[in-house]
This record gives C-alpha cells, structure tokens and sequence, in this order.
C-alpha cells in the first residue's frame, strides 16, 4: 500500500516541529543553567535574543500545527487528495521549514511573508475538501 503524499508530508511536518523544538530547547538551556531546567521551574527565567526568537517560532508551528495534521487527515480520508492538497501541503511544510531560520535571524517582513505563505498551504489543503 501507497501512502498519499499528502501524508508523507505530514510526516515531514512532525520532523520540523521536533527539530524546531529541540533547537529552541537548545538555544534556550545556553541562557538558562541546566539546574534551573533540570527543576520544577517554578521561578521563570526569561530568554532573549536568538533564544526568544526560535521559542517563538516553534509556538508560533504549534498553533498552525494542528490545523495543517487535520486538513491532511481529512482530505486523505475523504479521498480528495489531489494536486491542489499535494501543493498546500507542499508549501506549508517547505514555508515552516524556512520559518524558523529565517526568524532566528530577525529578517525583517520575510518572516511574515513566510508565515501567510505558510497558511495559504493550509487554505489549498481545506479547499481540496471542498473543489475536489
């Protein structure tokens, strides 16, 4: 069995996230010690910089997150998967694959062009439910 590429790109999607979050974490644990996330956390400890920017990024992939994994999962199992749900679904994972970089670097208007970029993959998805 085949699977559709709309679903390999989901795949693709929950590797960005992951390696999103662990580059946050990263950048994060540099400014904070190791005792104070080792513990229970309850004093925050403020991040900046590059830091901020990628903790950011990778709340700002878990809001869109959800929307993108359920309008794959429906138009794959509603069996209208076609080239307007492979497209979307092409553009929002290569969109928040570049998010990340391009916002640790603090480009100015980039970000968001990439970010509408990004949710316009997600609207093509949602449309193939309905055009398909």
């Amino acid at each position: 069995m085949v699977a559709e590429p709309e679903l390999l790109l989901l795949g693709a999607a929950i590797a960005v996230g992951l390696v999103q979050l662990m580059w946050a974490a990263a950048a994060a644990r540099r400014q904070q010690d190791l005792k104070w996330a080792a513990g229970a956390r309850d004093e925050a400890m403020p991040i900046s910089g590059v830091a901020a920017r990628l903790d950011r990024a990778f709340r700002n992939f878990m809001e869109t997150f959800p929307l993108f994994a359920a309008a794959v999962l429906a138009v794959v199992i509603a069996g209208k998967a076609g080239d307007l749900s492979l497209w979307g679904s092409a553009l929002y994972v290569v969109c928040r694959a570049l998010y990340a970089p391009i916002y640790a670097a603090g480009t100015y208007m980039i970000r968001s062009l990439v970010w509408t970029l990004s949710l316009a993959g997600i609207v093509m998805v949602v449309a193939a439910l309905f055009l398909a």
